[in-house]
């Protein structure tokens, strides 16, 4: 049987989601915490690759298992794993069902604030230029009169495909916190945060509408890399699936 798990987590002490040698992810906690508590080697798919330091409200992942998951299961599994990492949600899926490929769009939000918080440190980048939200929204609503990404592709990206489709892409501000929000079907590595880097050097007038045009158009990967933001402010928050490949049946905590 294959089965969705829906988590949330706090990337901070973790090197991204995806299994490494010597390092502490978010894959591989699961797969360990998975494998011990049901006694069988669990392999688990996630639908995003988060980066090192980003956080997810909201992730799915797979696995396959031979048995019944016992609904008292997830309570065992929470307190097994790390105080950062929260499983919400596992339920039996369509056997062709991966949360990875059958994803149909990702949303992520990014955080920052120009005013200083050390409570707001590890979920929020203080960013202590002045910004113009109106020049950053126009250029976040120009993201989506494009497909080719490829200025904001990771230059040892071993994608051959840069195509992207953006749904959605704005600012908002409120009790002294911007806030990006962007909705896509896919991301190419480090997208988000080199496209808000870009989008923050718009606000703070370093360059203009014009000139984010043209780096779009230019496609050379990383073309303005110095604009990446940092992991902190950015979490995956949302992830949306066909209806068709769920039953109706979860285990819930």
């Amino acid at each position: 049987m294959r089965f969705f798990i829906e988590l949330s987590y706090n990337g901070k002490n973790f090197h991204g989601w995806q299994v490494q040698k010597k390092v502490n992810t978010i894959e591989g906690q699961l797969e360990y915490c998975f494998s011990k508590l049901l006694k069988t080697p669990i392999n688990i798919i996630g639908a995003s690759r988060t980066d090192t330091g980003v956080h997810a409200k909201q992730m799915f992942a797979h696995f396959d298992y031979e048995n019944q998951i016992h609904d008292n299961f997830l309570y065992k599994l929470n307190i097994f794993l790390p105080h950062s990492i929260k499983v919400n949600s596992i339920f039996p899926v369509k056997n062709y069902a991966h949360a990875r490929f059958n994803a149909t769009s990702r949303t992520y939000k990014y955080f920052l604030t120009c005013e200083k918080n050390p409570f707001y440190r590890d979920i929020c980048w203080y960013y202590f230029y002045s910004l113009d939200i109106k020049k950053m929204n126009q250029a976040a609503k120009i993201l989506m009169d494009y497909k080719d990404f490829s200025s904001f592709c990771k230059k040892n990206s071993s994608s051959n495909n840069n195509i992207c489709h953006i749904y959605q892409s704005y600012w908002s501000f409120k009790k002294n916190i911007f806030c990006f929000t962007i909705e896509a079907n896919r991301f190419l590595r480090s997208m988000v945060r080199s496209i808000i880097g870009t989008i923050l050097d718009v606000g703070r007038k370093k360059i203009d509408i014009d000139e984010f045009n043209e780096i779009i158009k230019l496609k050379k990967k990383y073309h303005y890399s110095s604009s990446i933001v940092p992991a902190c402010g950015l979490f995956l928050t949302n992830i949306i699936y066909p209806e068709d490949i769920f039953y109706e049946k979860k285990f819930e905590k």
